[in-house]
């Protein structure tokens, strides 16, 4: 079995425009005397490698702590995309993953944008979670569209995945969040076992 981390290192990740970058700070040190090390953190719920559950774009959506974790552990398919994820792409997607028995969560390698047309496709398809490389999914300039379509059926997101070295085909995917009451998204450590 061979595991594959695809998560950003924190303190050194993208972070998406207007967020403040995580922040470490030493509050405790052996070097200086103290018991143990000790680390404060400071950081967007959004910063690197992350989920988005529903109410980050939906009022009366889950919070992550209501998700359970269903959507982020289990068998996966890898899919690769440039550009503009198309309705079609989405279903070429699907079909592939459906294929391979493993259609209930999708990750999307490479430079790619889930389209409105692409987000509908997902979230009528009765998944569980899609996954991409970008701080978000959608177009960075205007994200809101395409999260209310996948989070509205109640597809979560995992964000900011580094799937830049992973072939297509099915995975088995742990990225559970952290258990944020309350929250609207989490950050995660995600890694892939085949």
């Amino acid at each position: 079995m061979k595991i594959i981390d695809i998560s950003q290192e924190v303190f050194s990740c993208k972070v998406f425009p207007g967020d403040e970058p995580p922040k470490k700070e030493r509050v405790m040190s052996v070097e200086r005397g103290d018991v143990c090390n000790l680390t404060n953190l400071s950081m967007c719920a959004h910063n690197g490698t992350h989920i988005d559950a529903p109410f980050h774009f939906i009022s009366n959506g889950k919070t992550v702590d209501q998700m359970g974790l269903v959507p982020y552990v289990g068998s996966c398919y890898v899919a690769r995309c440039e550009g503009d994820l198309t309705a079609q792409g989405a279903m070429d997607i699907m079909q592939k993953a459906a294929a391979s028995g493993a259609d209930k969560r999708i990750l999307i390698a490479g430079k790619a944008t889930v389209t409105a047309e692409a987000a509908a496709v997902f979230a009528g398809s009765g998944i569980y979670l899609i996954g991409n490389e970008s701080q978000t999914v959608g177009p960075e300039d205007a994200p809101k569209e395409v999260h209310l379509i996948l989070l509205g059926k109640g597809v979560t997101l995992l964000e900011g995945i580094v799937l830049d070295k992973v072939p297509e085909g099915k995975y088995f995917l742990s990225a559970a969040p952290l258990n944020l009451a309350g929250c609207d998204g989490a950050p995660c450590r995600a890694f892939l076992l085949r």
